[in-house]
């Protein structure tokens, strides 16, 4: 597993797939107290005839580091792994936080993204005022059970129990401070006012089920990427692990069609 020490922290990731394509790297960026593994399908999937690039964000999987305040702390972990690895341009994916992550990598280095692709995110986090403190009252409660909170009501309804449980135990082994850093950071995330400025060609899924971020939040960063479209698919916030092949199949359309 190779290695890149930033900042005082040392990310773990994956550089798999030809060297030599044709086509440019595909990188993906997890979400929140998740790691490179939710990718795993489509990393299987394009490395075949493409250069796949994917990481564990600070503090997360088997990357170490302590938590950042902002977002864009950890867009720059990504810039450095891309210059670190000799990619110039790229299609970036990022899934919740992570697209969070693709978003402000795409706004500050526009040259760089070829393509974007957003999987369960938003460009502002908005809150109605009972939810908002509803949110701000769950950071009270002992850590697991904030953190199987948010990581059970992720998935849709139907999605297997067992299945949850494994994953708020993967999730609640992120240490607290990262954890409850980013959270902060997420809930300041706000680019929506320059989402128009990403002018390259941007897919934007979602899960109709989407509770954390609800379907409305996305239909409003789409209406202001002047070249994006959207597929709702038939699942919660988790689609790399609800709907990976569906996930897939969306990518591979959007990855295969003429700009």
């Amino acid at each position: 597993m190779p290695q890149l020490e930033v900042d005082g922290a040392v990310l773990a990731y994956d550089d798999v797939g030809p060297r030599d394509a044709a086509d440019s790297p595909l990188v993906l960026v997890h979400g929140w107290t998740a790691n490179r593994h939710r990718w795993d399908h489509q990393a299987a999937h394009f490395s075949a005839r493409r250069r796949v690039i994917r990481l564990d964000l600070r503090g997360h999987g088997e990357s170490t580091g302590a938590g950042v305040p902002t977002i864009a702390h950890l867009a720059r972990d990504v810039v450095a792994l891309l210059d670190h690895l000799g990619v110039e341009r790229c299609v970036l994916a990022g899934h919740s936080m992570g697209g969070m992550i693709a978003q402000t990598v795409a706004l500050a280095h526009p040259a760089r993204v070829e393509r974007l692709v957003l999987v369960g995110t938003t460009g502002r986090m908005t809150y109605s005022r009972g939810r908002g403190l509803l949110m701000a009252a769950s950071t009270l409660v002992p850590f697991r059970l904030f953190v199987a909170a948010n990581i059970q009501r992720a998935f849709a309804p139907g999605y297997p129990r067992e299945e949850i449980r494994a994953h708020i135990r993967a999730s609640a082994a992120t240490p607290r401070e990262v954890v409850m850093t980013l959270y902060g950071a997420m809930r300041a995330f706000d680019v929506l006012d320059r989402a128009g400025e990403i002018c390259v060609p941007t897919l934007i899924v979602h899960g109709y089920h989407d509770v954390q971020l609800p379907v409305r939040q996305v239909l409003r960063l789409a209406k202001a990427c002047p070249d994006a479209v959207v597929r709702v698919l038939d699942a919660g916030h988790e689609l790399p692990l609800e709907k990976p092949a569906e996930l897939t199949g969306a990518l591979e359309s959007f990855l295969s069609a003429k700009p």
